[in-house]
């Protein structure tokens, strides 16, 4: 039986993982099977850029954390090694990190894991991850926004244009027929 100091360490270890993953906005799990050192380091990196975090934990602790924090639906997906991607920031840059990583690594595998509060399966993350970033969406918006002004604004122009031709036009009658009047 274990100690009960390695007993204590591990429920403050669960304690504050349960704690992470409550504040978190992204909790991904992973199966980072057949990967290398090399590989691993340059993928903390491109997390790390992303303002995420990479752990490999226990799937033990990993199941009691989400029991603590409330996180029902990915008891199932604790099977193999399990690394586990949290941030509290963007969660659209670190899954889009891990689907390009997971295109590049046959191995690797996203189990399932949680955005925002809600259960999701490995299928809707990558469908998430494949979506373009909110910055493209702004300019995008933008784009789309700038094109319709524009377009405005040429028709304005050539009603303008009109509404002046015409003006001329009647102006100019308007004083030929005034003389022959008077």
């Amino acid at each position: 039986m274990a100690s009960e100091k390695i007993l204590n360490q591990k429920k403050e270890e669960v304690t504050k993982l349960a704690n992470e993953m409550k504040e978190a906005k992204l909790v991904l799990l992973t199966d980072y099977r057949g990967i290398n050192v090399e590989n691993v380091t340059a993928l903390r990196k491109d997390l790390r850029n992303a303002n995420a975090k990479y752990s490999v934990i226990k799937n033990n602790i990993i199941r009691r954390a989400l029991a603590e924090a409330g996180i029902e639906g990915l008891e199932s997906e604790l099977e193999g090694p399990t690394a586990v991607i949290m941030t509290n920031e963007d969660y659209l840059e670190p899954a889009k990190v891990i689907y390009n990583f997971t295109k590049s690594n046959d191995y690797y595998k996203i189990k399932g894991g949680v955005i925002e509060g809600k259960v999701m399966s490995a299928e809707e993350i990558i469908t998430i991850a494949k979506l373009p970033s909110k910055e493209t969406l702004l300019s995008m918006l933008a784009g789309a926004l700038l094109a319709n002004i524009s377009k405005l604004a040429v028709a304005l122009d050539q009603v303008k244009i009109q509404k002046e031709s015409g003006a001329e036009t009647v102006a100019v009658e308007a004083t030929t027929e005034a003389p022959a009047e008077a």
